[in-house]
């Protein structure tokens, strides 16, 4: 028997830095999504529990105790075969590690014949609660208060990476002030995507400026992203380098990402729908 599973990319729509804990950790309140372009996994039971990485972005993925997706798979008592299918860049602020992780547990629970989540799943990785709720929401603390977004209305978007990985750990060390203000109390209830897009564009990413600190050709992607025709905003999503436009029609942004994958063609360009 195999079972598969879609890993979704996450998108940090907004991403607020309110606060850092004793213990190291920061305290966050971020507006996610989720987009239909994403990893594929697949597992099957198997003597032993290996991992084998396979896609156009499989170049540099580990396959060993590092790999989320192993961990995850390790941690119902079935040993399985995992291939998983890479088609998002890695350390690209996409959750691509935990949106794996998640999808595995996912397709285990699936393989086992159980709707249980295995204690010490959300353990994996501070996205890893928010991915396996798979839909809009907002996630505060260090990851472990996702609230869903009902009403999000679609929003469509061209995703961009430069091809450049950026440390997550760096880009919280290069950030300065670590006291931002949060979201408004209530997220609203948007009439349409236009609504959402303004209300989006209000917000920040303060991990965007320590970002471009580090790997200044964030910059350009934002540049390149807001010369667009028909795109509304660019921000950066996560803690980068990967990018976003929002535009009001899907058309417009599959007609934007081919322009930008035409004049870019080494960076990883798509269009995308997030819900």
């Amino acid at each position: 028997m195999m079972t598969r599973t879609f890993a979704p990319a996450k998108i940090n729509l907004t991403l607020h830095v309110t606060g850092q804990r004793a213990d190291g950790y920061h305290l966050l309140d971020s507006l996610v999504a989720f987009a239909d372009v994403g990893d594929r996994v697949r597992v099957m039971p198997a003597d032993t529990t290996t991992l084998e990485v396979t896609g156009p972005m499989a170049a540099g993925v580990p396959v060993d105790e590092t790999n989320l997706a192993l961990r995850a798979a390790r941690l119902y008592d079935l040993p399985v075969a995992i291939t998983l299918d890479k088609h998002l860049p890695m350390a690209a602020g996409l959750g691509g590690g935990s949106s794996d992780a998640a999808a595995t547990l996912y397709a285990m629970a699936d393989l086992v014949g159980s709707n249980e989540i295995p204690e010490g799943a959300t353990a994996l990785g501070a996205d890893v609660r928010v991915c396996l709720a798979r839909q809009a929401a907002r996630m505060r603390g260090i990851g472990e208060i996702v609230e869903p977004v009902e009403g999000m209305p679609e929003l469509y978007a061209v995703l961009a990476n430069p091809g450049v990985a950026v440390s997550t750990p760096e880009v919280f060390k290069a950030l300065v002030d670590k006291d931002g203000m949060a979201m408004p109390k209530r997220i609203p209830r948007w009439r349409a995507g236009w609504s959402a897009i303004d209300w989006i564009a209000k917000q920040r990413n303060d991990l965007e400026g320590p970002a471009i600190a580090i790997a200044p050709v964030i910059a350009e992607v934002l540049a390149a992203l807001r010369a667009l025709p028909g795109a509304r905003f660019a921000r950066m999503s996560g803690s980068g380098a990967s990018c976003f436009a929002l535009f009001e029609d899907r058309a417009e942004a599959d007609y934007a990402a081919g322009q930008l994958a035409e004049a870019q063609p080494d960076w990883w360009v798509t269009a995308a729908t997030l819900r």
